[in-house]
Parts: C-alpha cells; sequence; structure tokens
C-alpha cells in the first residue's frame, strides 16, 4: 500500500513539477517567496485594526504569530526530522529527471512541506475570524499558489504539500478556536447581526480590499517576472 502511494505521489508530482518556459519558472520563483504576500498581510492587518478595538487587534497579531510559529515548528523542527523524507532535489534516484529552477534545491528534507503548513494554518485562522465567502476563496487561493509552487520548483512531492496542508488546517482551526476562548473571556464579542457585517465582526463592503490586494499582487509578480526570465 505505502509502495502504492509513493508511485503515485512520483507520478503526480513528474506531471506538476516545471514547464518548459523559463518565464513561468520566473514567476513561480516569485510566488514561492514569502516576502511577495507582505502587501496581502498589510490589508489584512489593516482590515483588523479598523474593525477592532486595540485590545482585539493585539490578540488577533499574538494568535497569527503564535500560529505561524507552531504549524512552522511542528514541520520543520519534529516532523521532518522524524520521517527523514528527502526533498525530490536530494532523492539520488529522483533527482535527476526534475525540474529545478535557479539551481533551487531546499533543506535535505521534505515532510511535511512548511509552507504549506503556514499557508493553510493561516487560511484556516482567517478564514474563521473573517467569516466572509470572499476573504475565505482569497486566502485559499493564496494558500494554493504559495503551496503549489514547492511543487513547481521541485522542493516538494504533491504528499509533502497535502500533508502539510492538513497540517495546517488542523493547527489554524485549533489556534482560532483557543483566540476566540481568549478573546470571549477577557474582551468580549459583539453579536453581528447587521447585513452590513460578515460573522466575525469585519464590514462586508471591505472584503474586495481583499481581492484587490490578492489580484494586485498577482499582477505584479506577473510583470515582474518578465525582465528575470530575459537575463
Amino acid at each position: 500500500m505505502l509502495e502504492e502511494l509513493k508511485d503515485f505521489d512520483d507520478r503526480l508530482f513528474l506531471s506538476l513539477n516545471g514547464s518548459e518556459s523559463i518565464y513561468w519558472d520566473s514567476v513561480m520563483w516569485i510566488v514561492t517567496k514569502t516576502v511577495t504576500w507582505i502587501p496581502l498581510l498589510l490589508v489584512v492587518l489593516y482590515l483588523v485594526a479598523k474593525n477592532s478595538n486595540w485590545r482585539r487587534m493585539l490578540f488577533v497579531i499574538l494568535a497569527l504569530g503564535i500560529t505561524i510559529l507552531v504549524a512552522d515548528q511542528l514541520s520543520s523542527g519534529i516532523i521532518k526530522p522524524l520521517v527523514m523524507r528527502w526533498r525530490p532535489t536530494h532523492d539520488v534516484t529522483f533527482q535527476h529527471t526534475i525540474d529545478m529552477v535557479y539551481g533551487y534545491t531546499g533543506g535535505r528534507y521534505g515532510f511535511v512541506s512548511s509552507h504549506a503548513a503556514n499557508t493553510f494554518a493561516l487560511f484556516a485562522f482567517l478564514s474563521l475570524l473573517f467569516r466572509s465567502n470572499m476573504a475565505t476563496l482569497c486566502f485559499f487561493l493564496w494558500a494554493c499558489m504559495s503551496s503549489y509552487s514547492r511543487i513547481y520548483l521541485g522542493v516538494h512531492y504533491p504528499g509533502d504539500i497535502f500533508c502539510g496542508a492538513l497540517l495546517g488546517l488542523f493547527v489554524g482551526t485549533a489556534m482560532y478556536l483557543l483566540y476566540k476562548r481568549m478573546i470571549d473571556r477577557f474582551v468580549g464579542e459583539y453579536a453581528y447581526t447587521s447585513p452590513a457585517y460578515t460573522r466575525g465582526g469585519f464590514l462586508v463592503s471591505d472584503m474586495p480590499l481583499l481581492a484587490f490586494a490578492l489580484t494586485a499582487t498577482c499582477c505584479i509578480v506577473l510583470i515582474w517576472a518578465i525582465p528575470m526570465a530575459n537575463r
């Protein structure tokens, strides 16, 4: 059973890894960088600040930091050293069949993907925080793009991504439940029944700003990749 799963993972990886396009190599190289998505995070913090008092905002920032820390430590600090599954770029029986970008190989072990764990942890937490279909879609697309870039670059198998995403969803949900308990105890929440607000207490009219930030970032990435590809 395990051999069949591994064989399927290998074949799926080869079908998703890389391309014959230098341009898309550059796009994925930019997409995988955390700094690329800082504008989206800044918009999230702006909306939290706009729709919260200072105590709630403080709890949100603290919860986001702990969410990333827990997801990253579980994936990189515990699971990877225990499982010790080679990344495709480090597997001597497999590394010569993959497409790498700019010689990037990553660390030795890849299971589970820290990128997937971190981004899907934030996706779960923020989706539960905002409780808006538009916000949920934006965060989901961001997590998927960031996670897929790791397969494209050749540093993760799909199984690494899938299991990392499951870990992230668990961590993000658990952290939100803890956050909600702390908020109810120390801050108190208003019941938002007005259609002008999402169930998370954010103005519905503010949600398109998230879609704009995501779309604008993607457009900038596509433009930014042109000169990189022509070097």
